[in-house]
This record gives structure tokens, C-alpha cells and sequence, in this order.
């Protein structure tokens, strides 16, 4: 699923990872803005003790603002995770957890079948005016137009880190993305990133991170759930 709107008016919200108390929290903090469209990046679950909470907030709130709900690579994993191979992939890489929160189901398909549905139909990208909301990124050197006619498109969206040590991109309009946390938002030249690792126990990260947008306006909560060390993997 794609998005495309005529507005730049919106709210866009980072990494969640099961972090279902910070997730409420920063709701709140929200409200000034809730007439405005809310962007979550993906990777709504994973690692963090709370997954299925998580999920069950998003649909009890959908219907009380516009929302958008971006796919992460944690959310294709679980998609994904239908053999044994991939299964395990998954649960290496932070699913353990959202089992466990789920009370220990035999396997994906045994999910609520309203979550399955939610992880199924997230969408890829939000496309506004001055700016490309996508959960990972796309390579600095094309544009968003060349990018969307790539054979390798989903791989981008779900999985780049790419552009994070370059200055200078091809990109028509600014590109927000989640994925990979850092202690600060990354801000440079039409780049955004706004993933700073609300579930990790690490110097600078443990927050969960939202932009209010065309202002640019950052709106944080430190993490109220329970946060993990912080090991490089997807």
C-alpha cells in the first residue's frame, strides 16, 4: 500500500519496538496536534516487552486521527516468517519477544487475526508534498522518482542505511525514515531520521521520537518501558 496526500500538515513517529507505555505518553503529548495527518514509520514491534499492547493501542486509535502506518523490516520479518528458516531469523532478531508477549503461539499464523491484518496492510512510503516518509530510506545518489521504478524499491524502503554517512543526495524533497537509532535526530540537508532507540539501554537513546512537520517541531519521551542493550542487527 502507498500513500499520497496534499498536505505537509502532519505528524510523524518513530521507531515504537514494543515500548506500548511510551508509545501512550507521547500520544498525549500529541494532542495540540491531532487534527493533522500521523505518520508512523514502522517497526511497531520487536525486542521490546510490549508488542501485542503496541498493536492493540494502534487500532483502538486509528479511527480518532488520520493515521498512516508505515511497514519496517521487523513487521516483513514476521510476515515473512511462515518457514522454519525464516522463522527463526525472526525470532533471533527481536521476535522472541513479541511472541512472548503474544503468550507463546505456535507460530505467526496463530496472531489475532486483526494484528495480521494490520501488519498486512501497511504501506511502503507517504508521499507529501515536501516530503517522502519511507521506514528505512533509499540510496542518496537517485531520486524518489528513480527509486520508485527500481526493481529493488521494497528492499530500499524496508532495509537502506545507505545515505546515513553521505551529505549531499539526488532526492527532490526531504526524506524521513526510522531504522536505525541514534541519540539525536539526524538532520541534515533533506534528510531526517527519527529513530532514537526507545527501547534500547544504551548513552542517548532510550527515547521515542516524533516531528510535528512543516515546523519541524521535535516532541520526545524518554523511555518508560524496559530497554535492552544495544546489539547491531535488522
Amino acid at each position: 500500500m502507498k500513500y499520497h496526500f496534499d498536505t505537509d500538515e502532519a505528524v510523524v513517529i518513530g521507531d515504537i519496538h514494543g515500548c506500548s507505555r511510551s508509545l501512550r505518553s507521547l500520544w498525549e503529548k500529541l494532542e495540540p496536534y491531532k487534527d493533522r495527518l500521523h505518520i508512523f514509520v514502522g517497526d511497531y514491534i520487536d525486542r521490546g516487552e510490549d508488542s501485542k499492547g503496541v498493536v492493540e493501542f494502534l487500532l483502538s486509535v486509528r479511527d480518532q486521527r488520520t493515521c498512516v502506518f508505515l511497514r519496517g523490516n521487523h513487521e516483513e520479518m514476521l510476515l515473512n516468517a511462515t518457514d522454519s528458516d525464516r522463522f527463526e531469523l525472526w525470532l533471533r532478531n527481536g521476535g522472541k519477544a513479541t511472541m512472548r508477549s503474544y503468550g507463546y503461539p505456535s507460530s505467526v499464523q496463530d496472531l489475532p487475526s486483526n494484528h495480521l491484518s494490520f501488519f498486512e496492510q501497511t504501506g511502503l512510503y507517504c508521499d507529501l508534498p515536501s516530503f517522502f516518509v519511507v521506514h528505512a530510506g533509499i540510496p542518496h545518489d537517485t531520486t524518489i522518482a528513480e527509486v520508485m521504478q527500481s526493481d529493488k524499491f521494497r528492499d530500499y524502503m524496508l532495509w537502506d542505511r545507505e545515505h546515513l554517512n553521505v551529505f549531499e543526495t539526488s532526492w527532490e524533497k526531504t526524506v524521513i525514515f526510522g531504522h536505525t537509532a541514534r541519540a539525536y535526530p539526524i538532520r541534515k540537508e533533506k534528510m531526517l531520521g527519527i529513530d532514537t532507540g526507545c527501547v534500547y539501554d544504551a548513552p542517548g537513546l532510550g527515547k521515542l521520537t516524533a516531528v510535528v512537520l512543516p515546523e519541524m517541531t521535535f516532541i520526545q519521551q524518554f523511555s518508560l518501558d524496559q530497554t535492552y542493550a544495544l546489539k547491531r542487527s535488522p
